[in-house]
Formats: C-alpha cells, structure tokens, sequence
C-alpha cells in the first residue's frame, strides 16, 4: 500500500487540514470553515462555555448521575483526540460541577436561561457568518465547539495541542 497520500502536506480538499493530520486538526479545520468572521467567533467564545455550563446543569438537575456520565463519556472522546485538549476539558469539567453545585436548587432554573440565552447567541452569530452551525452536519462538532475556543486561545498562548 502507498503511504505517500498519508504524509503529503496538501491540503485534504473535504477539512483543510493538511493530508494525514490528526483528526483533532482535521475536524478543528473544518469547524473553523464556518466559523471565519471575527464576531462569529467571540460570539462563540461567550456562548460555547456557557452552553456547556448549561448542559452539565441540566443534566445534573435531572439527577447527578446523568451529568457525571456525560462528562465521563466527553473525556473519552477528548483523549481520544489529545492529551492536551483532555486535560483542559477535565479541568473545565471541574470547573462547571463547581459552579453547577454552587447554583444550589436553582440549578435548573439558571441553566435553562443560560442554555436559552446562548443558543441565541449562536444562532445570531451564524447569521453574521452566513453558513449553518457545523453540528447540523455531524453531532460529534458539539464536542468540537470546546476545543476550537481552546484551539484559539491556546494558538495565542503558544501552545500546541
């Protein structure tokens, strides 16, 4: 079998990504097609943690099990894709249960009106760029959504993930 196609460093015509990349590069190039414009994406910077927020919430109010397996289930895909992006997620993890716990009894309330209010964000942000949310084409891009804000931050901070 040629392995040449594997290693070229041309672009894969269907992602950008170069030809043999990772799938965490390939999947984040073609996350990052439809999320070009500069307020497309701060809107996404705002609105994708807070999604998260939401949904680690809303699945704890409905029983805390529920939560927890979610996000278990989320660290497997994200070591699947990288060491980096794993570790950062789980923190990020620990970091919602924090707040979700802190929302008391009025977890679901709060996470609903977040969820809400972000959503509206997005969409509104898709508006500005013209082209339809990356998860209408693969739900996997829901999971995507984190490390492209992480893949921008970290690409400013100079880490390679």
């Amino acid at each position: 079998m040629d392995n040449t196609a594997h290693t070229s460093d041309s672009p894969d015509t269907t992602t950008g990504a170069p030809a043999g990349s990772r799938k965490v590069d390939q999947l984040l190039a073609h996350y990052g097609e439809s999320h070009q414009n500069p307020r497309n994406e701060l809107i996404h910077f705002i609105a994708i943690p807070l999604i998260m927020l939401s949904l680690v919430g809303m699945m704890f109010a409905l029983h805390p099990y529920v939560a927890y397996a979610f996000i278990a289930a989320s660290m497997v895909y994200y070591a699947r894709l990288s060491a980096v992006f794993f570790i950062t997620m789980a923190v990020w993890s620990v970091l919602f249960m924090a707040l979700v716990f802190a929302m008391g009894s009025q977890v679901l309330p709060i996470c609903v009106a977040i969820f809400v209010g972000a959503w509206i964000l997005q969409f509104i942000g898709h508006k500005i760029e013209g082209k339809k949310p990356s998860f209408f084409e693969d739900i996997q891009y829901l999971w995507v959504g984190p490390l492209f804000v992480l893949s921008k931050l970290f690409g400013r901070l100079g880490i390679r993930w």
